[in-house]
C-alpha cells in the first residue's frame, strides 16, 4: 500500500512547492525553510502562479501571498479553484492579514490552511507536510475508486456476455432440433435492434423503445422458440407438409416456451424486464397484425410490440435460410413477402421500416451465414 507520509511523487521525487510572494525577502525564507526537503518554485506575482500552476508539471501544493499587486492571492486563488486543471491543488495563504474576515474569506475562496507572519518555521513545515499528505490522500483515493469503477464496468461486461452466451445455448437448444443454427438467433436479434433502433425515430414508438428497452429487447429475442423443446421429433422433424392435427401440436411450443418463462420469472420472485420481454415474445410472435395468428389471434397494438418486432424479423430469417423442409429465398423474394404482408402478417409501420433498412439486413444476414 501506498505510504502517505513518504511525500514522494509516484516517479520517486520530491514533491514541489510553489511559493509565491512579491517581496523576495519573503522568497527567501520561504525558500530556504522547505528547498532541503522538497524541490520549490518560485513566483513574484499572481500571473506567473498561475502560468506555473497551468505547466505541464504543476506543483503539489502552492504557498500564496495575499498583498501583491495586479493579481492579489484572493483572486489567484479564486482562478485556481474555477479551473479544472488546478483546483485539486491545494492552497495556503501566508499573510499578514490577521483578522477573522480576511481568514474567512481566504477559505470561502477554497484554500487549505492561513498561516498568518510572522512565519513559525515548526508550524509551517507542519502544515505543509500535512497538506501534502492529505493531497497524496486524496488523489490515492480517486485512483482506488476509479480502479474499482474499471474492475466494476469490467466484471459486469464479463457477466454481461455470460448470460448473452447462455441465452444463445438455451435457444440453441431448440433451434439444432429444428434443424436451425446459432446463426439463426444471432440473425433475428441483430434484425430486431436494427429494426427496433429505425422505429424509435418514429414518433409511434419513440416513447416506448429506449434504448435500454431495446437493447433487453435484442437479450431476450434467442428465447423466441425455446418452446419446441416440447415438440415431438416426428413433427419439429418432418420435412414435408404439417397435417392439421400436426400443426396444432406445433403450435403449442408458443405456449411451452411461455410457460417455461413464466416459471423463472417465479422463482425469481421478483420483476424482470428481460423475462417479461422473453415471455411476450415467445408467446406472441406468430401473432399477426390483421387477428389471424395464433395462440390467441391478438390484433393489431394488442400483439405486444416486442413480439411484432421479432414476428417480421423470424419470418424474414426462416425464408433466406434452407431447411430440410426448402429452399433458401433470395433477399429480394423476402422482402417481397415482407412487403406483401404489410397491414395483414405485419404492423404496417415495421414493415415498412424493415424494408428501409433492407440493405443494413442484407448485410447482417451475409455476416451471420449459416456455414
Amino acid at each position: 500500500m501506498q505510504k502517505f507520509e513518504s511525500l514522494t511523487k509516484p516517479e520517486g521525487g520530491r514533491c514541489s512547492i510553489l511559493i509565491v510572494d512579491d517581496v523576495a525577502a519573503n522568497l527567501q525564507v520561504l525558500n530556504s525553510l522547505l528547498k532541503d526537503e522538497y524541490r520549490t518554485l518560485i513566483a513574484t506575482n499572481g500571473q506567473k502562479a498561475l502560468e506555473l500552476a497551468r505547466s505541464d508539471s504543476p506543483p503539489d501544493l502552492i504557498l500564496l501571498d495575499i498583498m501583491m499587486p495586479d493579481l492579489d492571492g484572493y483572486e489567484v486563488c479564486g482562478q485556481l479553484q474555477a479551473d479544472p486543471q488546478t483546483a485539486e491543488i491545494p492552497v495556503i495563504f501566508i499573510t499578514g492579514k490577521v483578522e477573522l474576515v480576511d481568514e474567512i474569506r481566504g477559505f470561502s475562496l477554497g484554500c487549505v490552511d492561513y498561516i498568518t507572519k510572522p512565519i513559525s518555521p515548526p508550524i509551517l513545515k507542519a502544515r505543509v507536510k500535512t497538506h501534502l499528505i492529505l493531497a497524496e490522500a486524496r488523489e490515492f483515493l480517486r485512483n482506488q475508486n476509479h480502479y474499482l469503477e474499471e474492475k466494476v464496468e469490467e466484471r459486469t461486461r464479463e457477466v454481461t456476455k455470460v448470460q448473452e452466451a447462455t441465452l444463445i445455448a438455451f435457444g440453441s437448444l431448440a433451434e439444432t432440433r429444428d434443424n436451425e443454427t446459432g446463426n439463426h438467433l444471432r440473425r433475428t436479434q441483430k434484425f430486431v435492434r436494427a429494426l427496433a433502433y429505425r422505429l424509435q425515430k418514429i414518433p409511434d414508438f419513440a416513447a416506448e423503445l429506449s434504448d435500454s428497452k431495446i437493447e433487453a429487447i435484442y437479450k431476450s429475442a434467442p428465447l423466441h422458440d425455446i418452446g419446441k423443446v416440447g415438440i415431438p421429433d416426428r413433427i419439429l422433424l418432418k420435412p414435408g407438409k404439417l397435417t392439421v392435427e400436426e400443426f396444432e401440436i406445433m403450435k403449442t411450443h408458443t405456449k411451452i416456451g411461455r410457460d417455461s418463462i413464466v416459471a423463472a420469472q417465479k422463482s425469481l420472485g421478483e420483476y424482470s424486464e428481460f423475462l417479461e420481454l422473453a415471455r411476450e415474445i415467445a408467446y406472441g410472435h406468430h401473432e399477426k397484425w390483421d387477428g389471424t395468428g395464433y395462440p390467441e389471434g391478438l390484433r393489431g397494438d394488442a400483439i405486444p410490440l416486442s413480439a411484432r418486432l421479432m414476428a417480421v424479423a423470424d419470418v424474414y430469417d426462416a425464408l433466406i435460410s434452407e431447411r430440410v423442409y426448402k429452399k433458401a429465398f433470395s433477399h429480394e423474394t423476402a422482402l417481397r413477402f415482407v412487403r406483401e404482408g404489410r397491414g395483414s402478417q405485419f404492423d404496417p409501420r415495421m414493415a415498412d421500416a424493415f424494408l428501409e433498412i433492407e440493405e443494413e439486413i442484407r448485410a447482417l444476414a451475409q455476416e451471420h451465414l449459416d456455414r
